[in-house]
Parts: C-alpha cells; sequence; structure tokens
C-alpha cells in the first residue's frame, strides 16, 4: 500500500564541500575516504541536534565524491542540518572548512553540482 503524496516527507538534499588547506603551501592537500566523511558528519548532528532532533530531521549521507557530498534531511530542518555540518571543524586532526553550494528539492540538481 502506497501512501498518498500528502502524507509523504518533504526532503531537500544539500551540497556540502570539504575544503582542507595544508599550512605550507596553502593548497587543498587532503582527499578524505567516504567513511571518514560518514563518521564525522554524523559526530557533528548527533552533538549538535541530539537523539531528539536527529530523528525529527532524518539525515542520510546520499553520495561523495572529490569531497563533495550530498546529504538529504526533512524540509524543515534543513537549517540545523546546516548549522550542524558547518561546525565540523576537523576530520582526523586536518583543519578543515565546510561549504555549503546549493539546497535543491531534487537529487538531479543536485548532482550536477558534484
Amino acid at each position: 500500500m502506497n501512501l498518498l503524496p500528502s502524507l509523504k516527507q518533504k526532503k531537500r538534499y544539500v551540497v556540502f564541500e570539504i575544503i582542507s588547506a595544508d599550512k605550507s603551501t596553502e593548497k587543498s592537500a587532503e582527499k578524505f575516504s567516504d567513511s571518514e566523511i560518514k563518521a564525522a558528519v554524523e559526530e557533528a548532528l548527533l552533538l549538535f541536534l541530539g537523539q531528539l532532533g536527529l530523528s525529527k530531521a532524518v539525515p542520510l549521507l546520499v553520495k561523495s565524491k572529490n569531497n563533495k557530498f550530498i546529504i538529504k534531511a526533512s524540509h524543515n530542518w534543513v537549517d540545523e542540518v546546516k548549522a550542524a555540518l558547518i561546525l565540523i571543524k576537523k576530520i582526523k586532526n586536518q583543519p578543515i572548512i565546510v561549504k555549503s553550494i546549493i539546497t535543491s528539492g531534487t537529487i538531479n540538481k543536485a548532482s550536477t553540482c558534484l
């Protein structure tokens, strides 16, 4: 049995980029693996939103490529998810900056930014 469209939860796709800089060369130095990105994202979301907020936001890491990734979230919680991800400061003890690129209602449009 399918749900009516009016009963389905609305979602948004947010594209983020991880920028890591080597202090000596000031270039983008490191590519992080999918598992490292996923662990850092999950930890940041849990710390900022808590368990209740995490269950309401329903975040899901959809795709990642070249230090860019797409996260799917509930349309009411997009701003909170963005705030949680921007608070990530280090992955593997390497300082990083997380930059939001675009928010979209369809995954096709979000995938064009990867």
